[in-house]
């Protein structure tokens, strides 16, 4: 099926923007996305127009909202104001990428595992765990495995955990499933939750401070107005703003900028170090 997409929507820079760990690259430009258990086969075609592996349904259903397509970043793009210098060629060089509205309860993990990884070695332990634990799914061009459930989780322990390269993220993991699995966090009912109540149920998982709940938030709830702030782009807001919060200005756009300045920092690792 073609879908049209008018919006600023790039492939590449949204497999590499660092917010999503089991997007693949196949041949032809076609790029994999997986949420929950929807897998999608997406190519460009021509301008604007994109082939897709799923029905007009679920298209509209799942990946509409998963690559946030109710919101034009073109227009927001254009409100940022001349004088943030910095911002201006971050939102240029990062024009494409879209916050995803990942799976809550595969981002609370994924982002639980990322601390102190790079990517490389963050999907490689999110690879491994949905091999070990998740669904098998054939599709028609490959065999792969689902992100595990917290129920398919619920006997997995720390040394299984450690045995995925989790290392010391093992016991915050172990944590998540067993708050998930009591009721303890319903991060469906969470979503109900304004940004701070979301942040603070976030954070009564063990390992999850300020910056790994900002993420999910942002990431799986689409609160564009979380702006998380990793060491990457404190570095840049000390160089380029003297320390003072840059993201405050844009509201309910924050979490959007954050994005442009870490996919920014990813391309100048030497410039950010």
């Amino acid at each position: 099926m073609e879908v049209y997409i008018s919006d600023l929507f790039d492939l590449e820079k949204i497999a590499g923007s660092g917010q999503c760990f089991r997007v693949l690259s196949h041949s032809g430009g076609t790029y994999r996305f997986i949420t929950g258990n929807q897998v999608l086969y997406i190519r460009k075609s021509s301008e604007e127009r994109y082939q897709v592996s799923c029905n007009q349904a679920v298209w509209e259903g799942v990946w509409r909202p998963y690559f946030d397509l109710g919101r034009n970043y073109r227009d927001i793009s254009s409100q940022i104001p001349a004088e943030d210098t910095f911002l201006r060629q971050a939102a240029q060089m990062g024009a494409g990428i879209r916050i995803l509205r990942q799976d809550p309860w595969e981002t609370l993990l994924t982002f639980i595992i990322s601390q102190r990884k790079s990517i490389p070695a963050i999907r490689a332990v999110v690879e491994m765990l949905s091999e070990r634990y998740g669904g098998a799914v054939r599709t028609p061009y490959e065999s792969l495995h689902t992100f595990p459930t917290a129920a398919q989780l619920r006997d997995v322990c720390e040394e299984d955990y450690r045995a995925c390269k989790a290392g010391y993220r093992a016991p915050y993991l172990c944590d998540a499933v067993q708050k998930v699995l009591s009721g303890r966090l319903n991060l469906e009912k969470a979503a109900a939750l304004s940004d701070s109540g979301l942040i603070a149920a976030l954070e009564e998982v063990r390992g999850v401070g300020i910056k790994v709940a900002n993420c999910v938030a942002l990431f799986a709830y689409g609160r564009a107005s979380c702006a998380p702030v990793d060491t990457w782009i404190r570095r840049i807001i000390q160089r380029e703003y003297n320390g003072r919060d840059p993201f405050g200005r844009y509201g309910a756009a924050a979490g959007i900028m954050q994005q442009y300045f870490f996919y920014y920092a990813l391309n100048h690792k030497t410039e950010t170090a």
